[in-house]
């Protein structure tokens, strides 16, 4: 049960089958077997989550149901849920109780499905490997020794360890899919804006974007279904028309089925950097695209590896306005002993927050300042458009980008976090997407020999143009349709 796809858990709760009460048992059962080792989750409540799975059941049976009607999802610990501890692995916010519902989370109650608990995370987002939350670093399914990526690592660990259906996650410079290529499944960020961010607590606000994290690219259709759509209550919001994103899904019905369809690959994403067992794998998946009948074209994004320096300008900037809130006086940690309101101010905060979130902070308020605005900040943000205007160019050439959504394989926990520049480039050919506003995903593409010889996965990015989501999930699905990567998952689990 556990490898079934969304939709066959859907057909088998409609046929009556199995009971959503069944299924949701069934993974809380996994959770408390494996979470205590693999630290996926930080917050369960296993009353209130079994209740959801009786009223979908009752729901199902009045002939109500939605695609996702009594399935269990779990959801990333960004996200607001009313009556649930929403801490954004920080212990700045480690007894909070959200007060409402996300827009995101409002969507997957509407259509019935259920939430099988809060994921760990990084703390506010701000990671590479899930080693920085405040409630202790998440393991690799794959290999415990190694980090699951981040910020979605919690989410990651628990999709690869089959202890949730599917999982929401969070993506600001990477961190839907490249967990998603160190844990081996499917991760999709949105084009900015598709998806709400009204109830998501705020990292860097014009690049935080919230997508599915499943097996296949079908499943993600079906959350995307979802997911997506306008909200007055979000400013980022857009009023794009919706869509069907499962239709243009479809079984391969011949040798050729992407005939037509040209990819581009860019020459930056194969240069020094890369892994060389990484880029055997994403080469090997390229040409089987050939075999699907796609044109591969050789393309260029020139300012593609300007884009880490630009994003850790803007992001921290961001970051520095948006947790300024914390203060110690409405919510969140307050420390106990202080002298007078100013002294409140810094104690809660230097108590509140961890190193990195300190870091980035400190680096935004930096060039924030007004001696240094136009050096820093006005000149990352001229650069961004530069990175944008890249991928315009791009998309003269081709329909959809294919490379590396990771440099490696999974490392070693604590192998880089002394070294916050060698964290920081994990994501150095996913932060571009985030910049110019694109959608991308990371699908499974198969092996790659750690340096140990176990075998880790690596992830496909797949890139288009803006509100090209049905394509891109349908060019994935082409894949998944002749391998099997997206279905294999870590032994002793």
């Amino acid at each position: 049960m556990i490898n079934r796809s969304l939709k066959q858990l859907a057909t088998m709760l409609a046929n009556k089958q199995i009971s959503s009460v069944e299924i949701t048992s069934e993974y809380l059962k996994r959770i408390a077997q494996h979470n205590p080792e693999i630290n996926a989750f930080i917050t369960l409540n296993p009353e209130k989550t079994l209740a959801q799975a009786a009223a979908a059941d009752q729901r199902i049976a009045q002939g109500n149901a939605e695609p996702l009607t009594g399935i269990p999802l779990a959801q990333k610990d960004i996200f607001c849920a009313k009556g649930w501890r929403t801490t954004c692995g920080s212990k700045m916010l480690e007894n909070f109780i959200a007060p409402y519902d996300a827009g995101v989370i409002e969507r997957f109650d509407a259509a019935g499905a259920v939430n099988l608990g809060k994921t760990n995370m990084d703390e506010f987002a701000m990671g590479s490997s899930n080693e920085t939350s405040y409630f202790g670093k998440v393991q690799n399914p794959w290999d415990r020794a190694r980090v699951p990526g981040g910020s979605s690592g919690g989410a990651a660990a628990a999709v690869a360890a089959r202890l949730c259906a599917a999982a929401t996650g969070t993506d600001t410079g990477g961190s839907i899919r490249q967990p998603a290529s160190l844990c081996g499944f499917s991760g999709l960020k949105p084009t900015y804006g598709l998806v709400s961010r009204y109830g998501m607590i705020a990292f860097a606000s014009s690049l935080d974007q919230a997508g599915p994290m499943a097996k296949s690219c079908e499943d993600m259709a079906l959350m995307l279904n979802v997911m997506a759509g306008f909200d007055s209550r979000d400013s980022t919001s857009l009023e794009h028309e919706k869509e069907d994103y499962t239709r243009k899904l479809k079984d391969n019905s011949s040798d050729k089925p992407l005939a037509g369809l040209k990819v581009g690959l860019p020459k930056e994403y194969f240069a020094e950097g890369l892994d060389g067992a990484v880029a055997k794998v994403v080469n090997d998946a390229i040409d089987q695209y050939r075999k699907l009948g796609a044109e591969i074209v050789d393309i260029s994004l020139p300012n593609t590896m300007l884009s880490i320096p630009v994003y850790y300008v803007l992001a921290p900037a961001e970051a520095s306005s948006n947790l300024s809130r914390y203060d110690g006086v409405r919510y969140g940690h307050r420390a106990s002993q202080y002298d007078d309101l100013m002294d409140m101010y810094c104690k809660s905060r230097a108590e509140g927050f961890g190193a990195e979130v300190k870091r980035r902070i400190l680096i935004g308020t930096y060039v924030l300042s007004a001696g240094y605005y136009d050096a820093y900040y006005l000149k990352a943000q001229q650069i961004r458009r530069l990175i944008a205007q890249d991928f315009t160019e791009a998309f003269k050439q081709c329909d959809i980008i294919m490379g590396p959504a990771a440099p490696s394989t999974a490392f070693n926990a604590g192998e880089k976090v002394d070294d916050p520049v060698s964290m920081y480039l994990q994501d150095i050919y996913t932060i571009a997407v985030n910049l110019a506003g694109l959608p991308g995903m990371s699908i499974p593409a198969g092996f790659a020999s750690s340096d140990d010889g176990k075998p880790l996965p690596v992830g496909l990015q797949i890139i288009g143009n803006y509100f090209d989501e049905a394509r891109m999930l349908s060019v994935g699905h082409a894949y998944q349709q002749v391998t099997d990567w997206h279905t294999r998952m870590p032994e002793g689990v």
